[in-house]
């Protein structure tokens, strides 16, 4: 990867349906020459996905919480990976190192749905010892990736 690569990668993050077109005016390539680096970044997997923002207000999914998590033993781990991750209202989980095991990012219509997703969901899980939840009131910045 080179800085061409990050200037290809750079406008796709602002528009990821921008055209190959627009990309070699801004890299100054040919139109062939950066439809083969996007080419081998996707091979290569630097580009994973193409994926839209969502405007969480305008669909009524307005709670947006962080949830630390727990687990009583080692070998509940994988079945705790396993369901968390299946449902939507997770968007995030990720394993840290400190207090929590996990870290979960969660968007939710709202607290009954939160209530909801708690105790029906996150708290059934086998070997969910506790959890401590953070309610977001606003977002200054919350980019998709780097």
């Amino acid at each position: 990867m080179d800085s061409i690569d990050l200037k290809i990668i750079n406008v796709l993050k602002e528009n990821s349906r921008v055209t190959t077109s627009e990309i070699s005016k801004n890299v100054n390539l040919s139109i062939p020459a950066v439809a083969e680096r996007i080419r081998k970044m996707e091979q290569g997997c630097i580009i994973e996905k193409y994926t839209i923002k969502v405007n969480r207000d305008k669909i009524n999914y307005k709670l947006l919480v962080f949830i630390f998590v727990n687990i009583d033993k080692t070998e509940n781990v994988e079945e705790f990976r396993k369901k968390i991750v299946q449902h939507c209202s997770v968007l995030e989980c990720h394993h840290v190192a400190g207090e929590y095991d996990y870290l979960l990012k969660v968007l939710v219509e709202d607290t009954k749905a939160l209530e909801y997703f708690l105790s029906n969901i996150l708290k059934k899980i086998k070997g969910v010892l506790k959890s401590n939840t953070i309610i977001t009131l606003s977002s200054l910045k919350e980019d998709i990736n780097i």
